[in-house]
């Protein structure tokens, strides 16, 4: 066997279509490093309780969720960056002046500031899951969260990225972004991860497709971006592989040679 390496794995435009199916070859990708002795990971911004499904089938253990804010190895939470929860109150009143919703997730569960939201329906529904957020306006206070999302078109973020610097906002669709912690990312968990583990950086690789992969493939040298990705990530990656539609995992570790 080669040397162990650590294989990291964004999920949507990634693993999962966009239609949310996992390709077999995919999977079968998956399990083939798996026996050959290497270790996969998923670095997301979805919550843990948004992939739990995805982590049970392909029998993943490690993993970076929340773009950066919460990770997890074998299984174990090794570390967690939540929200500035009085800054977010702030925001929130903002947010309800401007009739901007505003979603609270934690760990374990998410809930809206408002009972009900078309930009919520619509952006929530395109992850296809199962658990959706319920109301309770409350739910930022007394407890550690480590991603909201705010619901607003394109353009009207631009308020509140001038007045939280303690926050950063990534667009992840037409009317929703994320809100993250201030300098974090994917690249700041993996970095955590592989700290723990010590693996060499010459055997950490990592696929990806979305703005929120830019740091994670910017910073790690074998680093795969999606034929379906953004044009800006494509340019940052060292490898550009074939869209996940066509079996475009199966093709990027044939790239760089893990398969």
């Amino acid at each position: 066997m080669t040397e162990q390496s650590l294989i990291f794995f964004d999920i949507d435009g990634t693993l999962l279509t966009h239609e949310k199916t996992l390709p077999l070859s995919t999977k079968e990708a998956i399990k083939e490093l798996k026996d050959r002795g290497h270790i996969v990971a998923i670095a997301t911004g979805r919550a843990p309780f948004m992939f739990k499904e995805l982590r049970e089938e392909l029998d993943i253990h490690t993993f970076v969720s929340y773009n950066g804010s919460y990770v997890v190895l074998n299984g174990e939470v090794i570390y967690t960056n939540p929200l500035n929860t009085q800054s977010l109150g702030k925001l929130t009143e903002i947010a309800v002046r401007n009739e901007h919703p505003v979603v609270y997730m934690d760990h374990e569960d998410m809930k809206a500031n408002v009972p009900e939201h078309n930009y919520i329906t619509e952006s929530i529904s395109t992850l296809k899951i199962s658990q959706f957020p319920t109301h309770d306006p409350q739910y930022y206070v007394g407890r550690e969260l480590y991603q909201s999302l705010l619901f607003c078109q394109e353009g009207e973020e631009k308020q509140y990225v001038e007045q939280f610097s303690d926050f950063d906002f990534v667009r992840w669709h037409p009317v929703s972004v994320d809100i993250i912690p201030g300098g974090g990312s994917k690249a700041k968990g993996i970095e955590k991860l592989v700290k723990q583990m010590g693996i060499n950086e010459e055997q950490i690789y990592a696929f990806g497709d979305g703005l929120n992969d830019l740091e994670m493939l910017s910073t790690i040298q074998n680093s795969v971006a999606m034929g379906n990705g953004v044009e800006k990530v494509k340019a940052a990656a060292k490898h550009v592989t074939k869209s996940v539609e066509d079996d475009g995992i199966l093709h990027g570790l044939r790239m760089v040679g893990l398969l």
